[in-house]
């Protein structure tokens, strides 16, 4: 195949290795830019190309979720991510969780592979610096935590400040450390799994957990900087403000969780689920929190089973950047201001794993056609399906943008009377139906 422009991509997370990947299996030489291990972001621990920095989870496979649904959508596009995904997993239930390490090395691998990727170990610290001239398009998939250099150079291409929230990440603990004579292995609704460790919590002990929350000292945020939170990653802390049994009806719910050994139901369970393979390492599952790490010890350890754990990361916060796309970025995802440059992930508003790694794929699909063929840019998936929903979230105003993960809520509504029990099916089953005939016409599969 004659070889087509290049292409640079700033940022080696998971929108920035699905973008390169995509583009070099079409044809495209790509150069990828990742900053690591001359200098990391405060949350990253390693060298290795899209690593996780939160949890190891990629949430729900059912296909009755938006992130199922997303998720199936990828795969029939030729993920990179959802390929390394599958041979990495771990057990979690309804989930798809990642050993990170597996994770991370499967992905790299796959970058190297490509020959038309040229891996370049470098900070971009500008839009005009010089290792970009030359290339036809420029992608910024530097994530969330992209450096305070490139962040302002960002943020004054689009005439104005960023957004941004913060982001909690959950502590991690040795699993030989945990008490097993108080715990249990178990998945909700399905006992027979060993997919999660349930740490049983009674009133009084949840009680007493939620005020040591409430008067344990947090880590400051920056002077110059307003605490702004993600819903869907709200640190521990901030959701036992809101009320009593907030845990308790939330991550902490004990529904579908029977005791094998008493058949209780106990009035609060706290789940610790494997980060790797081998089981060794367990995330306390929403407890992500922005506690000092002296206070994060003497906190979680009266979760009961975990009076002696053993931590081996402490849970952390830091600020994700992103842009409001629906006024910044065109259909392409391209700056208004900036044309030829484009951005890639949790930077333009999606929110997550999975919807970072799926807004990178459909870039790479985009810039594929756009600077080789006819240059006939591909149409978009429907909104009625989730990568397409995910993509009109970004060009749709708001008086106050937030960014959003894949959900039902993003599609447009199913225009007939359904009970509530069955909307989800009936929304899971368009979104199939569209989603096959939008790829049967457009050419898009891997």
């Amino acid at each position: 195949m004659e070889r087509m422009a290049r292409v640079a991509v700033i940022g080696g997370g998971l929108a920035g290795c699905e973008c390169a990947v995509r583009l070099a299996r079409a044809g495209v030489d790509v150069t990828l830019f990742e900053m690591r291990p001359g200098r990391r972001s405060p949350a990253h621990v390693g060298d290795g190309l899209a690593e996780l920095v939160c949890s190891n989870s990629f949430r729900s496979e059912e296909a009755e979720t938006g992130v199922g649904l997303l998720k199936m959508e990828m795969r029939e596009l030729g993920s990179v991510v959802m390929e390394a995904a599958e041979a990495t997993r771990v057990p979690a239930g309804k989930a798809l969780a990642v050993d990170r390490d597996l994770f991370s090395g499967r992905v790299t691998a796959a970058v190297r592979a490509e020959e038309r990727i040229a891996l370049v170990r470098r900070e971009i610290a500008s839009l005009d610096d010089a290792a970009l001239e030359g290339h036809a398009a420029v992608v910024v998939a530097a994530g969330p935590l992209a450096s305070d250099a490139l962040s302002a150079g960002l943020a004054a291409a689009v005439g104005g400040e960023h957004l941004y929230f913060y982001d909690a990440i959950a502590p991690i603990v040795e699993a030989d450390s945990v008490d097993l004579d108080v715990c249990w292995w178990g998945s909700r609704y399905r006992p027979e799994e060993k997919d999660y460790l349930n740490c049983p919590m009674d009133r009084d002990r949840y009680l007493a957990f939620r005020q040591a929350l409430l008067d344990a000292e947090k880590a400051p945020a920056r002077a110059f900087e307003k605490e702004v939170h993600f819903e869907g990653c709200m640190p521990i802390e901030a959701l036992a403000e809101r009320g009593e049994d907030t845990l308790a009806f939330g991550p902490f719910k004990p529904v579908g969780l029977e005791d094998p050994r008493t058949g209780a139901i106990h009035h609060a369970v706290v789940q610790l689920r494997p980060e790797n393979r081998a089981k060794t390492h367990l995330n306390l599952v929403g407890c992500q929190t922005k506690l000092k790490y002296g206070e994060q010890e003497r906190v979680f350890r009266s979760i009961p089973g975990l009076q002696n754990a053993v931590f081996t990361r402490f849970g952390s916060v830091h600020r994700n950047t992103f842009v409001d796309a629906p006024r910044v970025l065109g259909p392409d995802l391209a700056l208004l201001a900036r044309p030829g440059v484009h951005l890639a992930g949790q930077i333009t508003g999606v929110e997550g794993y999975v919807e970072s790694a799926a807004c990178g794929l459909w870039l790479g699909i985009h810039l594929a056609r756009t600077l080789g063929g006819d240059g006939a840019a591909p149409t978009p998936p429907p909104a009625t399906t989730a990568l397409g929903s995910l993509l009109a979230h970004l060009r749709t105003e708001a008086k106050k943008f937030q960014p959003s993960n894949a959900n039902f809520g993003l599609m447009p509504p199913l225009n007939r009377r359904a009970p509530k029990k069955v909307r989800k099916t009936l929304y899971a089953e368009r979104a199939r139906s569209d989603f096959a005939a939008w790829l049967a016409a457009s050419g898009c599969g891997a």
